[in-house]
Protein backbone atom coordinates (compact mmCIF):
# COMPACT_ATOMS: atom_id res chain seq x y z
CA UNK A 1 0.00 0.00 0.00
CA UNK A 2 1.02 3.57 -0.67
CA UNK A 3 2.37 5.25 1.67
CA UNK A 4 0.36 8.42 3.15
CA UNK A 5 2.53 11.96 3.64
CA UNK A 6 0.03 12.60 6.83
CA UNK A 7 3.09 14.21 8.71
CA UNK A 8 3.08 17.14 5.79
CA UNK A 9 1.14 20.69 5.67
CA UNK A 10 0.21 22.00 2.30
CA UNK A 11 0.19 25.30 1.64
CA UNK A 12 -0.87 26.50 -1.46
CA UNK A 13 0.00 30.03 -2.29
CA UNK A 14 -2.91 32.51 -5.04
CA UNK A 15 -0.45 34.84 -5.01
CA UNK A 16 0.38 34.17 -9.05
CA UNK A 17 -0.96 37.19 -11.29
CA UNK A 18 0.58 37.29 -15.05
CA UNK A 19 0.25 40.34 -17.42
CA UNK A 20 0.24 37.78 -20.49
CA UNK A 21 -3.27 36.14 -19.12
CA UNK A 22 -5.01 39.84 -19.32
CA UNK A 23 -8.63 39.61 -19.39
CA UNK A 24 -8.96 36.23 -17.53
CA UNK A 25 -7.47 37.70 -14.59
CA UNK A 26 -9.04 40.96 -14.42
CA UNK A 27 -11.63 39.68 -11.66
CA UNK A 28 -10.45 36.54 -10.54
CA UNK A 29 -6.65 35.37 -9.96
CA UNK A 30 -5.12 32.17 -12.01
CA UNK A 31 -5.91 29.54 -9.34
CA UNK A 32 -9.49 30.09 -10.02
CA UNK A 33 -10.17 30.14 -14.05
CA UNK A 34 -11.80 27.53 -15.36
CA UNK A 35 -10.21 25.10 -16.88
CA UNK A 36 -11.29 21.84 -19.29
CA UNK A 37 -14.52 22.02 -18.89
CA UNK A 38 -15.59 21.60 -14.95
CA UNK A 39 -12.07 22.52 -13.43
CA UNK A 40 -10.62 24.97 -11.88
CA UNK A 41 -6.74 25.95 -11.84
CA UNK A 42 -6.32 25.25 -8.22
CA UNK A 43 -7.81 21.55 -8.40
CA UNK A 44 -5.00 20.13 -9.53
CA UNK A 45 -2.36 21.47 -6.96
CA UNK A 46 -5.30 20.59 -3.96
CA UNK A 47 -6.01 17.33 -5.57
CA UNK A 48 -2.71 15.98 -5.75
CA UNK A 49 -2.11 16.88 -1.83
CA UNK A 50 -5.20 15.09 -1.09
CA UNK A 51 -4.26 11.88 -3.31
CA UNK A 52 -1.10 12.09 -1.31
CA UNK A 53 -2.60 11.73 1.92
CA UNK A 54 -2.31 15.78 3.31
CA UNK A 55 -5.28 16.37 5.50
CA UNK A 56 -3.69 20.19 6.66
CA UNK A 57 -3.55 22.14 4.46
CA UNK A 58 -3.43 26.30 4.27
CA UNK A 59 -4.69 28.20 1.43
CA UNK A 60 -3.03 31.55 0.98
CA UNK A 61 -5.60 34.28 -0.20
CA UNK A 62 -5.00 36.90 -3.08
CA UNK A 63 -6.83 40.14 -2.91
CA UNK A 64 -9.41 38.83 -5.38
CA UNK A 65 -10.68 35.81 -3.31
CA UNK A 66 -14.44 36.12 -3.70
CA UNK A 67 -14.48 33.62 -6.81
CA UNK A 68 -11.75 31.49 -4.63
CA UNK A 69 -13.80 30.86 -2.41
CA UNK A 70 -16.90 30.58 -3.51
CA UNK A 71 -15.00 27.30 -5.58
CA UNK A 72 -13.66 25.88 -2.25
CA UNK A 73 -15.94 26.71 0.60
CA UNK A 74 -15.62 24.03 3.52
CA UNK A 75 -13.47 21.76 1.26
CA UNK A 76 -16.17 19.15 1.47
CA UNK A 77 -15.40 18.18 -2.17
CA UNK A 78 -12.00 17.48 -1.45
CA UNK A 79 -12.57 15.75 1.60
CA UNK A 80 -10.92 18.64 4.08
CA UNK A 81 -14.28 19.79 6.07
CA UNK A 82 -12.79 18.43 9.36
CA UNK A 83 -12.52 19.07 13.20
CA UNK A 84 -9.38 18.20 13.27
CA UNK A 85 -6.85 19.93 10.53
CA UNK A 86 -8.94 20.20 7.08
CA UNK A 87 -8.70 23.36 4.82
CA UNK A 88 -7.98 26.45 6.53
CA UNK A 89 -8.00 30.36 5.03
CA UNK A 90 -4.97 32.40 5.42
CA UNK A 91 -5.71 36.31 4.34
CA UNK A 92 -2.85 38.41 2.50
CA UNK A 93 -0.73 40.43 4.38
CA UNK A 94 -1.84 43.55 6.73
CA UNK A 95 -0.48 46.91 5.15
CA UNK A 96 0.93 47.61 8.31
CA UNK A 97 3.36 44.49 7.96
CA UNK A 98 5.10 46.29 4.85
CA UNK A 99 4.06 47.36 1.50
CA UNK A 100 7.30 45.53 -0.20
CA UNK A 101 5.87 43.09 -3.30
CA UNK A 102 6.69 39.79 -3.20
CA UNK A 103 4.98 36.51 -1.38
CA UNK A 104 7.29 36.80 1.88
CA UNK A 105 5.34 38.84 3.79
CA UNK A 106 2.24 36.68 3.79
CA UNK A 107 3.97 33.42 4.62
CA UNK A 108 5.93 35.40 7.17
CA UNK A 109 2.18 37.07 8.24
CA UNK A 110 0.86 33.37 9.08
CA UNK A 111 3.92 32.09 11.01
CA UNK A 112 1.89 31.56 13.93
CA UNK A 113 -0.25 28.96 11.67
CA UNK A 114 2.22 27.09 10.44
CA UNK A 115 4.28 27.00 13.54
CA UNK A 116 0.88 25.59 15.20
CA UNK A 117 0.87 22.50 12.88
CA UNK A 118 1.71 19.11 14.47
CA UNK A 119 3.44 18.54 10.91
CA UNK A 120 7.04 17.29 10.34
CA UNK A 121 7.49 19.53 6.62
CA UNK A 122 5.61 21.98 4.31
CA UNK A 123 4.55 21.32 0.96
CA UNK A 124 4.23 25.23 -0.54
CA UNK A 125 2.52 24.56 -4.11
CA UNK A 126 1.90 27.72 -6.21
CA UNK A 127 -1.76 27.65 -8.16
CA UNK A 128 -0.77 28.42 -11.78
CA UNK A 129 0.00 25.00 -13.14
CA UNK A 130 -1.84 21.95 -14.39
CA UNK A 131 0.04 18.24 -13.26
CA UNK A 132 -1.38 15.29 -11.50
CA UNK A 133 1.36 14.44 -9.27
CA UNK A 134 1.95 12.30 -6.53
CA UNK A 135 3.87 14.02 -3.80
CA UNK A 136 4.68 10.49 -1.66
CA UNK A 137 7.88 10.03 -4.17
CA UNK A 138 9.28 13.58 -3.44
CA UNK A 139 9.19 13.21 0.64
CA UNK A 140 11.26 10.08 0.07
CA UNK A 141 13.72 11.31 -2.48
CA UNK A 142 14.07 14.90 0.17
CA UNK A 143 14.50 12.03 2.97
CA UNK A 144 17.06 10.04 1.16
CA UNK A 145 19.22 12.90 0.12
CA UNK A 146 19.45 15.33 3.17
CA UNK A 147 18.20 17.81 1.34
CA UNK A 148 17.61 21.48 3.06
CA UNK A 149 15.07 22.33 0.13
CA UNK A 150 13.51 20.23 -2.75
CA UNK A 151 12.02 21.72 -5.72
CA UNK A 152 10.07 20.14 -8.18
CA UNK A 153 11.23 20.88 -11.69
CA UNK A 154 9.72 19.83 -15.25
CA UNK A 155 11.24 20.10 -18.95
CA UNK A 156 9.33 23.14 -21.07
CA UNK A 157 7.24 21.65 -23.59
CA UNK A 158 7.48 24.93 -25.55
CA UNK A 159 8.74 28.36 -25.44
CA UNK A 160 7.55 30.37 -22.93
CA UNK A 161 7.23 34.34 -23.21
CA UNK A 162 7.09 34.52 -19.67
CA UNK A 163 9.87 34.45 -17.20
CA UNK A 164 10.51 31.73 -14.88
CA UNK A 165 13.05 30.22 -12.83
CA UNK A 166 15.61 27.58 -14.67
CA UNK A 167 17.76 24.98 -12.65
CA UNK A 168 21.07 22.69 -13.54
CA UNK A 169 21.35 20.05 -11.48
CA UNK A 170 23.38 16.70 -11.35
CA UNK A 171 22.46 13.23 -12.06
CA UNK A 172 21.81 12.60 -7.87
CA UNK A 173 19.54 15.68 -8.70
CA UNK A 174 21.70 18.20 -6.60
CA UNK A 175 21.19 21.60 -8.01
CA UNK A 176 24.29 23.00 -9.36
CA UNK A 177 22.92 26.22 -10.38
CA UNK A 178 19.62 28.13 -10.35
CA UNK A 179 18.54 31.75 -11.99
CA UNK A 180 15.67 33.56 -13.26
CA UNK A 181 15.20 33.64 -17.14
CA UNK A 182 12.96 36.71 -18.38
CA UNK A 183 11.53 33.76 -21.00
CA UNK A 184 11.91 30.25 -21.44
CA UNK A 185 12.96 27.71 -24.60
CA UNK A 186 11.77 24.25 -25.04
CA UNK A 187 13.89 21.55 -22.93
CA UNK A 188 15.03 24.00 -20.05
CA UNK A 189 14.71 22.78 -16.27
CA UNK A 190 11.74 24.84 -15.22
CA UNK A 191 11.32 25.49 -11.39
CA UNK A 192 7.20 23.97 -10.93
CA UNK A 193 6.55 26.20 -8.07
CA UNK A 194 6.59 23.05 -5.61
CA UNK A 195 9.06 22.89 -3.24
CA UNK A 196 9.22 20.93 -0.17
CA UNK A 197 11.47 21.55 3.39
CA UNK A 198 11.15 20.82 7.28
CA UNK A 199 8.77 23.20 8.73
CA UNK A 200 11.24 24.26 11.14
CA UNK A 201 13.79 25.04 8.13
CA UNK A 202 10.95 26.36 5.93
CA UNK A 203 9.35 28.79 9.38
CA UNK A 204 13.32 30.10 10.11
CA UNK A 205 13.69 30.83 6.16
CA UNK A 206 10.87 32.52 5.77
CA UNK A 207 11.79 34.64 9.46
CA UNK A 208 14.56 35.77 8.06
CA UNK A 209 14.31 36.81 4.66
CA UNK A 210 11.80 38.61 5.81
CA UNK A 211 13.56 40.73 8.59
CA UNK A 212 16.33 41.20 6.35
CA UNK A 213 14.41 43.07 3.70
CA UNK A 214 14.08 39.63 1.41
CA UNK A 215 10.35 39.90 -0.72
CA UNK A 216 10.15 36.69 -3.11
CA UNK A 217 10.48 33.29 -1.62
CA UNK A 218 11.79 32.27 -4.41
CA UNK A 219 14.43 34.68 -5.26
CA UNK A 220 15.39 35.84 -1.86
CA UNK A 221 14.98 32.85 -0.09
CA UNK A 222 15.58 29.63 -2.15
CA UNK A 223 17.98 31.35 -4.68
CA UNK A 224 19.91 32.86 -2.00
CA UNK A 225 20.54 29.73 0.04
CA UNK A 226 22.15 28.35 -2.87
CA UNK A 227 25.87 28.58 -1.65
CA UNK A 228 24.66 27.67 2.00
CA UNK A 229 21.74 24.85 1.54
CA UNK A 230 21.71 21.68 0.43
CA UNK A 231 19.14 22.59 -2.42
CA UNK A 232 17.73 19.10 -5.05
CA UNK A 233 15.73 19.16 -7.51
CA UNK A 234 12.85 16.38 -8.23
CA UNK A 235 11.70 15.81 -12.13
CA UNK A 236 8.40 15.57 -12.44
CA UNK A 237 8.15 13.56 -15.77
CA UNK A 238 4.45 13.41 -15.80
CA UNK A 239 2.52 16.26 -17.72
CA UNK A 240 2.82 20.12 -16.67
CA UNK A 241 2.18 23.40 -18.55
CA UNK A 242 2.23 26.52 -16.52
CA UNK A 243 -0.71 28.80 -16.95
CA UNK A 244 1.29 32.19 -17.90
CA UNK A 245 -0.26 33.24 -20.86
CA UNK A 246 -3.23 33.40 -23.30
CA UNK A 247 -2.08 31.25 -25.43
CA UNK A 248 -0.73 28.75 -22.58
CA UNK A 249 -3.78 28.55 -21.17
CA UNK A 250 -5.46 27.82 -24.61
CA UNK A 251 -3.10 25.49 -25.68
CA UNK A 252 -3.42 23.22 -22.56
CA UNK A 253 -7.33 22.87 -22.72
CA UNK A 254 -6.37 21.99 -26.15
CA UNK A 255 -4.17 19.29 -25.09
CA UNK A 256 -6.72 17.96 -22.84
CA UNK A 257 -8.68 16.62 -26.01
CA UNK A 258 -5.34 13.91 -26.58
CA UNK A 259 -6.47 10.69 -25.20
CA UNK A 260 -3.39 9.81 -24.04
CA UNK A 261 -3.07 13.11 -21.58
CA UNK A 262 -6.15 12.82 -20.74
CA UNK A 263 -5.91 9.45 -19.06
CA UNK A 264 -2.85 10.49 -17.49
CA UNK A 265 -4.53 13.88 -15.95
CA UNK A 266 -7.71 12.43 -15.08
CA UNK A 267 -8.26 8.93 -14.79
CA UNK A 268 -5.43 7.04 -12.83
CA UNK A 269 -6.50 4.84 -9.93
CA UNK A 270 -6.34 6.67 -6.68
CA UNK A 271 -5.22 10.28 -8.32
CA UNK A 272 -9.00 11.86 -9.20
CA UNK A 273 -8.73 15.73 -9.95
CA UNK A 274 -11.80 17.29 -7.37
CA UNK A 275 -13.60 19.77 -8.37
CA UNK A 276 -16.67 21.52 -6.82
CA UNK A 277 -20.26 19.54 -7.31
CA UNK A 278 -22.94 20.92 -9.28
CA UNK A 279 -26.10 19.26 -10.28
CA UNK A 280 -26.65 19.52 -13.41
CA UNK A 281 -28.63 18.12 -16.69
CA UNK A 282 -26.59 15.86 -18.72
CA UNK A 283 -25.78 17.28 -21.99
CA UNK A 284 -28.89 17.42 -24.36
CA UNK A 285 -28.02 16.78 -28.34
CA UNK A 286 -30.79 18.16 -30.31
CA UNK A 287 -31.57 17.04 -34.07
CA UNK A 288 -28.38 16.12 -36.22
CA UNK A 289 -25.77 17.59 -34.08
CA UNK A 290 -22.70 17.05 -35.19
CA UNK A 291 -19.88 16.24 -31.93
CA UNK A 292 -16.35 15.43 -32.90
CA UNK A 293 -13.13 15.09 -30.85
CA UNK A 294 -14.51 17.55 -27.96
CA UNK A 295 -15.00 17.89 -24.21
CA UNK A 296 -18.50 18.85 -23.65
CA UNK A 297 -19.94 19.30 -20.35
CA UNK A 298 -23.59 18.81 -18.25
CA UNK A 299 -26.24 21.46 -19.32
CA UNK A 300 -24.71 21.72 -22.62
CA UNK A 301 -27.11 22.04 -25.55
CA UNK A 302 -26.13 21.27 -28.85
CA UNK A 303 -27.93 21.41 -32.39
CA UNK A 304 -25.02 22.07 -34.04
CA UNK A 305 -21.33 21.50 -34.77
CA UNK A 306 -18.19 21.13 -32.50
CA UNK A 307 -14.83 20.22 -33.39
CA UNK A 308 -11.39 19.87 -31.42
CA UNK A 309 -13.45 21.84 -28.39
CA UNK A 310 -13.82 22.30 -24.94
CA UNK A 311 -17.45 23.27 -24.22
CA UNK A 312 -18.27 24.06 -20.51
CA UNK A 313 -21.17 23.61 -18.69
CA UNK A 314 -24.38 25.08 -19.77
CA UNK A 315 -23.28 25.99 -22.98
CA UNK A 316 -25.91 26.66 -26.01
CA UNK A 317 -24.38 25.29 -29.63
CA UNK A 318 -27.71 26.77 -31.73
CA UNK A 319 -28.57 25.01 -35.28
CA UNK A 320 -26.17 25.98 -38.12
CA UNK A 321 -23.26 27.27 -35.39
CA UNK A 322 -19.64 25.79 -36.04
CA UNK A 323 -17.51 25.65 -33.13
CA UNK A 324 -14.15 24.44 -33.89
CA UNK A 325 -10.29 24.57 -31.54
CA UNK A 326 -11.97 26.75 -29.20
CA UNK A 327 -12.71 26.99 -25.48
CA UNK A 328 -16.31 28.19 -24.70
CA UNK A 329 -16.84 28.46 -21.04
CA UNK A 330 -20.20 28.45 -18.90
CA UNK A 331 -23.84 29.99 -20.52
CA UNK A 332 -22.21 31.35 -23.35
CA UNK A 333 -24.28 30.58 -26.65
CA UNK A 334 -22.94 30.04 -30.10
CA UNK A 335 -26.43 31.62 -31.86
CA UNK A 336 -27.99 30.18 -35.35
CA UNK A 337 -25.33 29.79 -38.20
CA UNK A 338 -22.37 31.75 -35.90
CA UNK A 339 -19.34 30.42 -36.75
CA UNK A 340 -16.15 30.61 -33.96
CA UNK A 341 -12.39 28.84 -34.73
CA UNK A 342 -9.51 29.21 -32.39
CA UNK A 343 -11.61 31.32 -29.50
CA UNK A 344 -11.71 31.73 -25.99
CA UNK A 345 -15.01 32.92 -24.51
CA UNK A 346 -15.19 34.00 -20.97
CA UNK A 347 -18.31 33.41 -19.00
CA UNK A 348 -21.99 34.23 -20.64
CA UNK A 349 -20.84 35.11 -23.59
CA UNK A 350 -23.08 35.05 -26.80
CA UNK A 351 -22.39 34.91 -30.60
CA UNK A 352 -25.06 36.82 -32.52
CA UNK A 353 -26.49 34.23 -34.90
CA UNK A 354 -24.14 35.30 -38.44
CA UNK A 355 -21.34 36.28 -36.88
CA UNK A 356 -18.08 35.00 -37.50
CA UNK A 357 -14.84 35.10 -35.48
CA UNK A 358 -11.50 33.41 -36.02
CA UNK A 359 -7.93 33.35 -34.53
CA UNK A 360 -5.05 30.83 -35.01
CA UNK A 361 -3.84 28.45 -33.23
CA UNK A 362 -0.49 30.40 -32.29
CA UNK A 363 -2.75 33.36 -31.68
CA UNK A 364 -6.36 32.87 -30.23
CA UNK A 365 -8.66 35.61 -30.12
CA UNK A 366 -10.49 36.17 -26.15
CA UNK A 367 -13.83 37.34 -25.96
CA UNK A 368 -14.29 38.92 -22.21
CA UNK A 369 -16.87 37.89 -19.86
CA UNK A 370 -20.76 38.47 -20.12
CA UNK A 371 -19.49 40.04 -24.04
CA UNK A 372 -22.34 40.21 -26.88
CA UNK A 373 -20.90 39.98 -29.93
Amino acid sequence: MRQKVNYVMGLVDLQQDSPLLGELTKRRTIASIPFAGRYRIIDFALSSMVNSGIRDVGILLPEKSRPILDHLRSGKDWDLARHHKGLAYLPPAQAEIGKRDGDIKNYYANLDFIEASLSDYVLLARADSVYNMDFNPILRFHQNTGADITMVVSPAAHDDPYRGIVVKMAANGLVEDIFVKPSLKKGDMRALGVYLSRKSDFCAGVRETYEHGGSDFRVDMVMKAFESKKIYAYEHKGFSRRICSMLAYYETNIAMLDPDIWYEMFMQEGRPIFTKAKDTAPVRYKESPRVVNSLVANGCEIAGTVENSVLFRGVKVEPGAVVRDSVIMQGSVIQEDARVRCVVCDKNVIISSGKSIEGAPTYPVFVGKNVRI
